[in-house]
């Protein structure tokens, strides 16, 4: 019996021949094969991209940082300090605030702490009992709680602060230019100086009060001292009030009415602290700078990355060409460059992203701020190099796909 011969296969018509598909995984081996071929040119890009990401970050990081060590400055100086004093009455007389002004002003929402003082205008101040009175020095005498210098953030140069034993008995605390008008230097049991006639023990000296300027040429005995030996009626003269700076503008708009309910206009409450406009300067500030840094360094990194691509399809058009040649579409080779350009563009941004963090956080440490890196900056970072790099190798892409085979392979 004669053999068969084996069936041929079918040769398929062309209208049924489909180029092959490329999956994701495919894309990306394909894109990184460019990045492993030159390794050395790879690595200098992505260098080239991570300096303009890392400074980027750092001065992003920098800048978050400065203003976090100058936001925590211009705390310690109070910009959620309010005060509230008595003004005048309709007849031009000086006006008085209520003995309940503290307490009332104390159940405003947003109030975290109050405090005052008061003017004690006949005690006069004097470093012995032989100086003439008219010589004064321009020291004045305030009634103080001891919950003051915790309020306006006042600091000790010398000796402590009264308390609640000492507020009772003939002991004042001098601010610090009445400390050098009568030429004390030193707190102490042997130190003393005449207050309205009578001698009081210094135990206090206090440094600069950038919050209560006013305090730095007065002498601050207790409350119930000033009461109890220096005819002091208990009115506040000046309150001082800290609240959570969210709540300023509420806490500001009603402080008045609450100090003083029965002439709320006859109460005269001070503005947010310098400080806080400031502060809110410079965070503008600091955001129109970052945003202008940041530009400029992905432009950069943009222009290194469409600069490495368009070298890269010219030194490979035989590649280019050879894959055209077997069966590769235009869209697999663009799709191939512009893989190779965000891998290129993922490296660099994230290599960036970590060095601009240990930039700043070894210059915030070094200058004692606090290391404020924003996430955004890092995340932010990272996409717009990616974008950029799309958009950068978008161009090297559509030009590679768009060589023939014949001229590609044509080119030495």
């Amino acid at each position: 019996m004669t053999a068969l011969a084996p069936p041929r296969p079918e040769t398929p018509r062309p209208e049924s021949l489909r180029p092959a598909r490329l999956g994701p995984s495919d894309v990306v081996r394909v894109g990184a094969v460019g990045l492993r071929t030159r390794p050395l040119r790879a690595f200098l890009s992505a260098l080239g991209i991570a300096i303009g990401i890392a400074a980027m970050v750092a001065v992003v990081g920098i800048s978050a940082s400065s203003r976090a060590g100058l936001d925590r400055a211009l705390a310690a100086l109070g910009t959620n300090l309010l005060t509230v004093s008595p003004g005048s009455t309709l007849t031009g007389e000086a006006a008085q605030l209520p003995l309940s002004a503290e307490e009332m002003v104390s159940r405003v929402p947003g109030v975290e702490s109050v405090s005052a003082v008061g003017r004690l205008s006949d005690a006069k101040v004097y470093r012995s009992d032989r100086i003439p009175e008219v010589e004064t020095n321009g020291i004045v005498t305030y009634a103080a709680r001891t919950s003051l210098r915790a309020a306006i953030g006042a600091e000790l140069a010398d000796g402590t602060w009264l308390n609640a034993a000492t507020a009772r008995y003939p002991a004042v605390v001098l601010g610090s230019a009445a400390a050098e008008r009568l030429g004390v230097a030193h707190a102490g049991p042997d130190t003393q100086v005449l207050v309205g006639g009578d001698w009081f023990t210094v135990v206090g000296i206090l440094r600069p009060a950038p919050l209560a300027p006013e305090l730095d040429a007065g002498a601050l005995v207790g409350w119930r001292a000033a009461r109890d030996g220096l005819g002091f009626d208990g009115h506040a003269t000046t309150v001082y009030t800290r609240s959570a700076e969210p709540e300023l503008d509420a806490v500001r708009g009603v402080l008045g009415a609450t100090a003083n309910p029965q002439a709320p206009g006859e109460a005269e409450v001070s503005r947010p602290s310098d400080a806080l406009a400031a502060k809110r300067a410079a965070g503008e500030a600091f955001t129109a700078l970052l945003l202008g840094l940041g530009a400029v360094a992905l432009l950069v990194g943009g222009v290194g990355v469409a600069n490495t691509m368009v070298i890269s399809v010219l030194e490979r058009r035989a590649e280019i060409g050879l894959r055209r040649s077997l069966g590769a579409t235009r869209g697999q080779i663009r799709g191939q460059f512009l893989a190779e350009s965000l891998l290129l563009s993922a490296l660099g941004g994230a290599g960036g992203a970590l060095l601009g963090l240990t930039v700043t956080t070894g210059y915030a440490l070094s200058q004692g701020w606090p290391a404020v890196t924003p996430p955004w900056a890092m995340a932010g970072g990272v996409a717009a190099t990616l974008l950029i790099g799309a958009l950068a190798g978008l161009y090297p892409a559509v030009r590679a796909s768009r060589l023939s085979p014949t001229e590609a392979l044509a080119t030495p």
